[in-house]
């Protein structure tokens, strides 16, 4: 009787160590599903900030292009105006020419004024002279 009680009181024992260590091992999965959870957790954290160092790296990559753009122009708006420039020193210049062209036409009148009074003057001397002989 005593044998048998103390048999069943074992048993018993047995079986309430052999359901804690159960329960052990299930708490053992349940904090290994939870550290697999934190881990794939920091992996997405990892790829997520990944990514959006890459788009930040894109638009700082899309900035630098617009400032080469910002700068092209800036070059192409200088070489317009050296155009603009050249355009202007060509029309001074040929102002210019035409003034001094004028100029030159107009002393070149005056001078032939001057030679056809100066002939006329001789022409009159000469008749002065020929009307002295007359007389």
């Amino acid at each position: 009787m005593d044998s048998r009680n103390e048999r069943h009181i074992r048993q018993r024992r047995e079986r309430t160590k052999e359901r804690e260590r159960e329960r052990e091992r299930e708490r053992e999965r349940e904090r290994e599903r939870e550290r697999e959870r934190e881990r794939e957790r920091e992996r997405e954290r990892e790829r997520e900030e990944k990514e959006r160092e890459q788009e930040r790296e894109k638009e700082r990559e899309r900035e630098r292009e617009r400032e080469r753009e910002r700068e092209r122009e800036r070059e192409r708006e200088k070489e317009r105006e050296r155009v603009r420039e050249r355009e202007r020193e060509r029309e001074r210049g040929s102002v210019r020419e035409k003034e001094n062209k004028r100029e030159r036409e107009k002393r070149k009148r005056e001078r032939t004024r001057e030679r056809e009074r100066e002939r006329e003057r001789e022409r009159e001397r000469e008749r002065e002279r020929e009307r002295e002989r007359e007389r």
